[in-house]
């Protein structure tokens, strides 16, 4: 019997009203809050700082893939109250807890975290403790050690990778994700599914991975179309929070694989939001897996209730309802640059995890054996 592990240290707290233990969990330290501006924020604020006096400073000025320009910014921004931080919050989103990890590596100073991040020097000291409080069901940083920041002037997509970056907690409430609208909401709820089926068919998955995965899986997509029929369901909002809770599990062991390294040049290139650049290749990904590890191929018939030669296509029908296009056309990708972003994602650092490859696509008829391996991913023959 093959050995496996899985490990996360992070004290997770889910359900109904978490965020008002907040500050118990802060603990009288003096903490930065990373969040938005938006109302519903200084509305959360104001109820935190109820619970635990006013923060040392606010940065609140986040960007969507976060990237290295604004947090160098941010960082010039806090040097001031550098020295007075103890303990770090994220109010929000991925992009949100992604920020407070650099913040936290590199002490909110910029040099030390940005050079680690490339490669070019070591940090000396032990990253500040992020309490994270994820305002959206899908990211899975506030269960990872893991940031993905952005740097568009060079087109590079970095991995901030420390385990000292897992959060100290997470509080998931998924009442936080009540008012988000449907295209949030799908866009979160897509990436989550991604996380649960790429941390499936990934080199290094085992049997506990795989059972959050399912599980995950099955939630996150019999929330989504309640979701898109009514996003007051809160009964859905719950369920939905739940299957991004347990993908975050999943993947926190695994990484991501093929998907997510297919995604990183489409948001770079045509700006897709990553919830989506990072799912509408799943069906196909999911053909180039099948048959390849019983275990893999069990999950995915559990989760689709189906053979799991013919889950492709249910899933590919599942985003389809859902008003997500699965064919890279959609999206201004011609067959020869997918055929690039594929070809390079599949020796990628994600592309690497995962278990099938090109050859694994199933034969057309009728098609030479260069057409099959070339166009695999492309080709309406």
């Amino acid at each position: 019997m093959n050995a496996w592990n899985f490990y996360n240290p992070v004290d997770l707290r889910f359900g109904g009203g978490v965020f008002d233990t907040l500050g118990e969990v802060i603990g009288g330290r003096r903490y930065l809050l990373v969040t938005h501006p938006d109302e519903i924020f200084v509305t959360l604020r104001e109820r935190l700082a109820a619970q635990a006096g006013d923060p040392v400073a606010f940065a609140d000025r986040v960007e969507p893939n976060p990237s290295l320009r604004m947090l160098e910014t941010m960082c010039e921004q806090l040097a001031a109250v550098a020295g007075e931080v103890e303990v770090i919050i994220a109010l929000g989103g991925g992009s949100v807890i992604d920020t407070a990890k650099f913040l936290a590596a590199g002490h909110l100073a910029f040099e030390p975290a940005r050079a680690y991040l490339e490669g070019q020097g070591e940090l000396d000291r032990a990253a500040l403790p992020v309490i994270a409080v994820p305002t959206t069901a899908g990211t899975g940083s506030d269960l990872t050690k893991w940031a993905t920041i952005w740097d568009p002037q060079t087109g590079r997509k970095l991995s901030l990778n420390r385990d000292d970056l897992f959060p100290e907690v997470a509080l998931v409430d998924p009442a936080l994700t009540h008012s988000l609208p449907w295209s949030l909401t799908l866009a979160c709820g897509l990436d989550a599914l991604s996380h649960a089926l790429e941390s499936n068919w990934n080199r290094s998955a085992n049997p506990v991975t795989r059972q959050f995965a399912r599980t995950a899986a099955r939630d996150i997509m019999a929330a989504l179309p309640l979701l898109k029929a009514d996003l007051t369901n809160r009964s859905a909002r719950h369920q939905l929070s739940r299957g991004a809770t347990l993908a975050g599990l999943a993947f926190s062991n695994t990484m991501t694989a093929l998907a997510h390294n297919i995604s990183y040049p489409i948001t770079l290139e045509k700006g897709l939001v990553h919830g989506i650049a990072c799912s509408f290749s799943l069906p196909m990904v999911m053909q180039a897996a099948v048959g390849v590890d019983a275990e893999c191929d069990a999950t995915i018939a559990a989760i689709f209730d189906c053979p799991a030669e013919e889950a492709a296509g249910r899933l590919s029908g599942f985003l389809q309802a859902l008003g997500v296009a699965t064919e890279p056309s959609a999206y201004g990708i011609e067959d020869e640059r997918w055929r690039e972003i594929v070809t390079a994602a599949i020796s990628g650092p994600r592309g690497r995890n995962f278990i099938g490859s090109l050859k694994n696509y199933p034969a057309w008829p009728e098609r030479s054996r260069r057409c099959q391996l070339e166009n695999a991913w492309s080709c309406r023959c």
